[in-house]
């Protein structure tokens, strides 16, 4: 019972991040609010590397670690900064639950992983689903497709250095790979905060929003994360990305009283089905994980 709450709570700190971009770019700008995301972030999980005696992995894993922060953090946070400046949380935390599927199909490129008919369906569906909320959004007459492909593009970015973890990195200690690619992350996006500090300074929202951002739903998840994967395997606790969908709708709902279109939900629903049977999702209940991939 005690894991399941920790993987509720995990799906709603995920999940609200869509809401506090929502509140906080405006104000702090794209990469700025990128920026303070990954030095919280870093601060916060540094430590558990040098606890956990991981601080070697750091030190000799560096280029990697450097891949992982762009692919990872400092590209894909930028591009879905820029979408929340343009559409609504819900939708966004629902196209974000595409990245499983990208992942899936990276692997099968690269890795040559078997997909199966019942993968290749739930690949169809996906998309079909994310040219659905693309439809909707090109027929809206204050809305663009250009917020949606740049969030397919930041899934993209998670499908693909997920296969890099797991081809390159899957000897490499965790918070090692939390902790560093943070890092890494925060220093490569330096220059380009620098160059678009906010003019002003701002709101206590949006600053209690950034710091929610940085501690809660990045350093603080990273924690809980490996914590399930240590308790309860990664198959499993990678089951928080359907939740995060849920709860970034649930949100944006309740919070930021947002309302999607009929057709944006059925894109949505789409997506999440698809993505359940992509990844198979099923069963992975059903047989012993062995490879622990890290998100």
């Amino acid at each position: 019972m005690q894991d399941f709450l920790e993987l509720l709570l995990l799906g709603a700190i995920w999940g609200s991040s869509f809401m506090l971009i929502k509140w906080a770019a405006p104000e702090f700008g794209i990469f700025a609010l990128v920026e303070v995301r990954a030095i919280g972030a870093t601060i916060l999980l540094i430590p558990f590397v040098f606890l956990k005696g991981q601080q070697q992995d750091l030190f000799k894993y560096w280029p990697q670690l450097l891949v992982v922060g762009l692919l990872n953090t400092a590209i894909p946070f930028c591009l879905f900064n820029y979408s929340l400046l343009h559409i609504e949380a819900g939708l966004a935390a629902i196209l974000n639950g595409t990245a499983p599927m990208f992942g899936m199909l990276v692997a099968y490129l690269f890795l040559k992983e078997t997909i199966g008919w019942v993968g290749l369906v739930g690949v169809l569906m996906g998309f079909a689903g994310v040219v659905l909320i693309s439809y909707a959004q090109a027929t809206n007459a204050n809305a663009s497709v250009w917020p949606v492909l740049a969030i397919l593009l930041a899934t993209l970015c998670y499908g693909i250095v997920a296969s890099y973890l797991k081809h390159s990195m899957s000897h490499v200690k965790p918070f090692a790979i939390a902790g560093g690619s943070q890092f890494f992350a925060a220093l490569v996006l330096a220059p380009f905060a620098l160059m678009n500090l906010p003019e002003t300074m701002p709101s206590s929202r949006a600053l209690t929003s950034a710091l929610l951002l940085s501690f809660v739903c990045t350093g603080f998840a990273y924690v809980l994360y490996f914590d399930l994967i240590a308790k309860i395997g990664p198959s499993r606790a990678l089951t928080v990305g359907y939740l995060v969908p849920l709860f970034g709708v649930l949100w944006g709902y309740i919070i930021l009283n947002e309302s999607l279109t009929i057709k944006e939900l059925a894109g949505g629903a789409l997506v999440i089905i698809g993505v359940m049977l992509a990844t198979n999702i099923f069963s992975r209940f059903k047989r012993k994980p062995s490879i622990v991939i890290h998100k």
